[in-house]
């Protein structure tokens, strides 16, 4: 993670607000979450013939764990802000926590055996590229072959969708940072992985979510093969090539 991650996430108060404002029930984020929540449900049972051990790195207040909670035999939950991990177990996520430090080596993933799924969300867009690399390494510490298990990439910032007409406007801001599907691909690619799907969660953006007529819109999209190329939101699942 970035520096200014760990000291952002410091403040309990700014914790408090990313669990309770950014996913009220109802808002933008909550709903994709749910979206997510029932796919990766779904992908679990479907690719695993017995219960995976998670790994989830830039763990946050553990939303992924607490999504496949009873789908696996145990959760390991990895971030830079201790705040972020206590708000985590105060919301019901149940999980061994670990304090990573933002540089240095590849932190080492503890060693539960295998199968194994790794989940990375809301990470790639918030840190710089070297960072993204470590995470990957992570991973692949984690999932040493293809027989290992999965790892679940979210970028929610999807470079070939309509978020991506405001990058102009927003040059330079480091919140708007954005990836193309080629780019993640080549980032996986790198460190031994290859994308065997990829799911997107919503054609709007945050600020078009709230139109009744252009939610409509989006849900009868999202069930058209092919939009997920476009979708804003985009989970990647991926495997070791070896």
């Amino acid at each position: 993670m970035t520096t200014e991650y760990t000291k952002v996430f410091q403040d309990a108060e700014a914790v408090d607000k990313y669990e309770h404002v950014t996913y009220a029930p109802d808002s933008y984020a909550s709903r994709i979450n749910e979206r997510q929540q029932a796919y990766l449900r779904k992908l679990v049972a479907r690719e695993f013939d017995t219960a995976p051990v998670q790994h989830d790195f830039a763990c946050g207040t553990g939303r992924a764990i607490r999504t496949l909670h009873g789908l696996v035999r145990e959760a390991h939950g990895y971030d830079t802000s201790a705040e972020m991990m206590a708000k985590a177990a105060e919301v019901g996520s149940q999980a061994h926590w670990h304090q990573v430090p933002m540089d240095g080596p590849v932190p080492e993933p503890v060693r539960a055996g295998h199968p194994a799924i790794v989940t990375m969300f809301r990470l790639l867009l918030n840190v710089h590229a070297d960072v993204r690399d470590r995470a990957i390494a992570f991973a692949a510490k984690a999932l040493p072959d293809a027989a290992s298990g999965l790892l679940v990439v979210e970028n929610h910032g999807n470079a070939g969708s309509l978020r991506h007409l405001r990058a102009r406007r927003h040059s330079g801001e480091r919140w708007f940072a954005e990836l193309s599907h080629e780019e993640v691909g080549e980032l996986l690619d790198r460190h031994g992985f290859e994308v065997i799907e990829r799911r997107g969660f919503s054609m709007l953006t945050e600020s078009l979510d709230h139109k009744l007529l252009a939610r409509a819109a989006d849900a009868a999209a999202r069930k058209l093969p092919g939009t997920d190329s476009f979708a804003v939101n985009v989970l990647y699942t991926a495997r070791r090539k070896k």
